[in-house]
């Protein structure tokens, strides 16, 4: 019985910790993000070390919370993107990851024009405000 009470407890904390982080995205529809807001910041989601949080893991939800924002995004004047993910990359530190660390996925997106394809760093163990990245545009 009180190893019954103790896993109760514990994954009571664990539950209350991970949505403590939640940050609440609204959606264009399923498959899409509504973004407002493009970030000043030229790091993020360009560099490993300021990914995009998307969030979602907790919910089987993170690799559509990854689609769903790439969906969002329109190249720098306005371009349709495609985007492929490259692979798993760069442990980062996580309360949602297991043992503490999660690992980011790289997606390499381009859009007809372009010079050269870019990649963005993105979180799905995490969740924070979602932002367009310096030098893409908010999908119409």
């Amino acid at each position: 019985m009180k190893k019954i009470i103790i896993c109760g407890i514990t994954w009571c904390l664990i539950s209350c910790s991970v949505s403590k982080n939640i940050v609440k995205t609204d959606l264009l529809n399923n498959q899409t993000f509504a973004l407002t807001e493009v970030s000043e910041d030229p790091t993020y989601g360009l560099s490993e070390k300021n990914p995009i949080e998307v969030g979602g893991v907790d919910k089987n939800e993170g690799p559509i919370n990854e689609r769903r924002f790439l969906n969002a995004l329109a190249g720098p004047n306005g371009e349709a993107i495609s985007y492929r993910r490259s692979n798993s990359c760069c442990p980062v530190k996580s309360k949602n990851g297991l043992m503490g660390y999660a690992m980011l996925d790289n997606y390499r997106v381009t859009w007809e024009g372009a010079k050269d394809t870019i990649s963005i760093y993105i979180n799905m163990y995490d969740s924070g405000t979602l932002k367009v990245p310096v030098g893409f545009t908010i999908k119409k």
